[in-house]
């Protein structure tokens, strides 16, 4: 078993930690469902889900990346993946390739299609940011607390 870090100091009695509304997990998960909701019907116009939206910024960032590369770029392990590549694959948004250089590396592109959908949702950041009523200052806040959050859940994970 692995190492927890020594627990924080309770700032209330032992009984409150056990209630839904002072967990951490609680609040991100209904975070993250909420935000999800939100995106919704910003993607739905482009013919996109949220983890299909994911995968096209990374590629607009990178693109030509290796499967193995962009599931570490996403925290998404091959086996959900890979059936989502396929998908947009079949959209015309993306290509798998064997690289030239390893062909046991399956590279993905961006095909014009998956180029342009960048113009098409180029507006979908400043409504998600408005949406959320905080400054810019707030907003890069916390998602560097979150990341920060995310990987050192990680890398107790892996300890374990």
């Amino acid at each position: 078993m692995a190492h927890i870090a020594t627990p924080i100091k309770q700032a209330a009695p032992a009984a409150d930690w056990q209630t839904l509304d002072v967990q951490l997990c609680f609040a991100l998960y209904s975070s993250s469902l909420a935000m999800t909701k939100l995106y919704k019907p910003m993607l739905d116009p482009l013919g996109l889900t949220y983890p299909q939206y994911l995968v096209l910024m990374v590629l607009w960032q990178q693109d030509g990346l290796g499967v193995s590369a962009l599931g570490e770029r996403l925290h998404l392990d091959s086996g959900t993946l890979t059936p989502l590549i396929k998908r947009m694959e079949a959209a015309g948004w993306l290509t798998r390739q064997r690289a030239q250089d390893d062909e046991r590396r399956v590279e993905v592109r961006l095909t014009p299609e998956g180029r342009q959908m960048k113009a098409r949702a180029k507006n979908i950041p400043e409504q998600l940011a408005c949406a959320t009523a905080c400054s810019l200052t707030e907003l890069t806040d916390l998602t560097q607390r979150l990341s920060r959050l995310r990987d050192q859940l990680q890398k107790t994970q892996q300890a374990a």
